[in-house]
């Protein structure tokens, strides 16, 4: 069984303490009353799975339980859009106090269905191209939240210390997602910085994933995972079309990594849904989300799995290993 050492962040823990004073500082107005948060996620990865939990874990530390004070109600679209839009509307009918939206095809359900409930979306690539919010720094409305944007640059560059002769660059995506075509945008105009061309094949549904990373074959020198989540949850097709054929898979998010992809630098989503969390704590305390800036995930973890990357027929250079967060045992 693959294992993976976790260790929580210095930050992390100094937040959730912060947290968890404030929660025993509310005492008892906290257990005078009972708050309800909705929870809606657009299809189960271990990604988004993790970001859910930060949010939990960050609502419990700053004392709001689930049983005790607080009602959760989580639902999952399982990758439907129209899925998601029921959820939205069924949410709005219940009135929560607060709607956390994972993922950018929930968030613009949820947007849309409600102009009076706050929302905090998260784990969102682009939350003004999304229409989310007006801008990020002031986001107005009833909608603000947290954007896992990916430092492309810093992917890209991981490829090349990895792999210093990949030319041809294969990106699996769906078109059907916004997030998902900003990312493949991105990844375009980063490209020629590191001598790239790009290869795109298009997966709208995560059935489709084995497909397009199969038409890859031949194309490409290595393939990247975006943070989008019809490839997410479907990745150990790419990963096996990898090892089949000799050719390094990347990913955007580091609990891909984990599932075979051999590397990458980006956040722990668990750090995204605690960052969430804190801001739905705010709202709960009777903040207004249009008063809370939007906000980025700015550090970064390195990820690898040298196991994986042996399949693929490629070994991670020593001074790469010696940078890495965690190392897939």
């Amino acid at each position: 069984m693959t294992m993976i050492t976790r260790r929580r962040t210095t930050r992390i823990a100094a937040s959730l303490a912060g947290l968890a004073i404030a929660g025993l500082a509310a005492g008892t107005s906290l257990a005078a009353e009972e708050k309800s948060v909705a929870i809606t996620q657009i299809v189960e990865h271990p990604a988004l799975d993790a970001t859910r939990q930060g949010v939990q874990d960050a609502l419990k530390a700053a004392g709001w339980e689930v049983g005790k004070n607080l009602t959760w109600d989580y639902q999952n679209a399982q990758g439907n859009v129209a899925t998601a839009a029921q959820i939205a509307r069924k949410f709005v009918g219940e009135q929560p106090d607060a709607i956390v939206a994972i993922a950018t095809p929930s968030a613009q359900a949820v947007a849309a269905a409600t102009r009076d409930i706050p929302v905090v979306f998260s784990a969102v690539t682009d939350p003004v191209g999304a229409k989310l919010v007006s801008s990020m720094e002031k986001p107005g409305g009833n909608v603000t939240g947290v954007s896992d944007l990916s430092p492309m640059d810093e992917h890209l560059k991981l490829i090349t210390r990895i792999t210093p002769n990949v030319k041809r660059l294969g990106v699996i995506y769906n078109p059907g997602e916004a997030n998902a075509v900003a990312l493949v945008d991105l990844v375009e105009k980063t490209a020629g910085q590191f001598g790239m061309t790009v290869e795109k094949a298009a997966s709208p549904k995560s059935s489709d994933v084995l497909t397009a990373a199969r038409s890859l074959v031949g194309k490409v020198d290595a393939i990247y995972v975006p943070t989008d989540n019809t490839v997410v949850s479907a990745i150990e097709s790419v990963v096996k079309v990898g090892q089949d054929a000799d050719i390094p898979v990347y990913a955007g998010d580091t609990n891909s990594v984990g599932r075979g992809a051999i590397a990458a630098v980006g956040f722990n989503y668990y750090d995204v849904g605690v960052q969430t969390g804190e801001m739905v704590a705010k709202i709960l305390a009777g903040a207004k989300p249009g008063d809370i800036p939007a906000s980025t995930v700015s550090k970064l973890e390195l990820y690898l799995n040298p196991g994986s990357a042996k399949e693929m027929g490629v070994t991670i250079p020593e001074a790469v290993i010696a940078d890495a967060k965690e190392v897939v045992k």
